[in-house]
């Protein structure tokens, strides 16, 4: 059976792919990633780069290397190179397609793709789920971090923190904390924090939603001594702070967490190998509608430094479901 070697590309703009459906031939109609055969003496990234040109009338940057579908026509076997891309110039013209669309991650399954590209649609629903740390944004960047490939590692400065009022009956608001910005009303984000280097009292890092210095939220693992640390979350409405703790063991050093919206309401879980997750805390926020940031932070309250890490972020369907019990009281 003759095999015919195309290239594809995937063009991201940040929560959502680019599709095509096809205007001509034997496949019409069905709708599939641009991109083209790869000619003699090109390769597959060069021939993409060729191929969105005359496709498209656009340039793109080749990002990376999703996979290769191998699928069986009637008549011949097609390899698919596929590649994430990203627009560098120019909007889509189509020259060539009847139809285009730009499909988020819920949307992927609303096409009647053709079979190579219907193959490849798991592996760029997994990619869509990734975060992108282009979109990240700090507020009170650190002066030593350092952001490579999905992580992102923050050596804390002494005497910084977030906290409101309550108890202490002190402010402190000078945290870093990198965030990125979502008007979306349902989705878990989940994260693995790495604290091994943790050593003084109250050394943190963990997960947050700041809004502004009167209205945010955290979980974090919080250094006590080398018998035990605690696992806790902060909820600040309004300028007072709610705190939650428990004691865990000392010797625990890495921690998952999964921050979940819906609507104004939001659940923080914690996890120890990133598959079971175990609730920490349900709470309201009372300046949470809307556009929401949500990230990462970590801090030394006291005269102390340490190295945070932070890997696997990633944005999924919301995993806290609709209450399923007692019925809504009527307003």
């Amino acid at each position: 059976m003759k095999t015919i070697h195309v290239t594809a590309a995937v063009i991201r703009d940040r929560d959502r792919i680019f599709a095509t459906q096809r205007g001509y031939g034997e496949y019409k109609d069905g709708w599939e990633f641009p991109g083209g055969k790869i000619e003699e003496n090109e390769t597959s990234e060069e021939a993409l780069i060729r191929e969105i040109r005359e496709e498209l009338n656009m340039q793109i940057r080749v990002l990376k290397y999703l996979g290769t579908a191998e699928c069986d026509y009637p008549g011949f076997h097609l390899s698919m190179d596929c590649w994430l891309c990203e627009i560098t110039e120019g909007r889509p013209e189509l020259l060539e397609h009847e139809a285009a669309r730009w499909l988020k991650k819920e949307e992927l399954d609303s096409v009647a793709w053709l079979p190579a590209d219907q193959m490849m649609i798991p592996i760029i629903r997994k990619e869509l789920e990734k975060m992108k740390l282009q979109e990240f944004k700090w507020t009170r960047e650190p002066k030593d971090f350092r952001e490579t490939d999905g992580r992102i590692e923050i050596i804390t400065a002494p005497h910084t923190d977030l906290w409101q009022r309550t108890y202490y009956h002190f402010r402190n608001d000078n945290a870093p904390v990198y965030q990125t910005e979502t008007d979306e009303k349902y989705f878990s984000f989940i994260v693995k924090t790495d604290f091994t280097e943790s050593h003084h009292r109250f050394d943190q890092c963990g997960i947050v939603m700041y809004l502004d210095s009167d209205n945010w939220l955290k979980a974090s693992v919080e250094y006590e001594n080398e018998q035990f640390q605690h696992l806790g979350s902060v909820v600040t409405n309004h300028g007072y702070s709610d705190w939650a703790t428990t004691a865990i063991p000392a010797d625990i050093k890495q921690m998952w967490y999964r921050f979940s919206r819906r609507e104004d309401d939001y659940c923080v879980e914690c996890s120890y190998d990133g598959i079971t997750f175990s609730q920490m805390r349900v709470c309201h926020m009372h300046e949470g509608k809307g556009t929401i940031r949500f990230g990462i932070y970590a801090c030394s309250p006291e005269d102390s430094s340490f190295k945070a890490v932070f890997t696997d972020l990633e944005m999924t369907e919301c995993a806290w479901k609709a209450h399923d019990g007692q019925k809504p009281d009527e307003e």
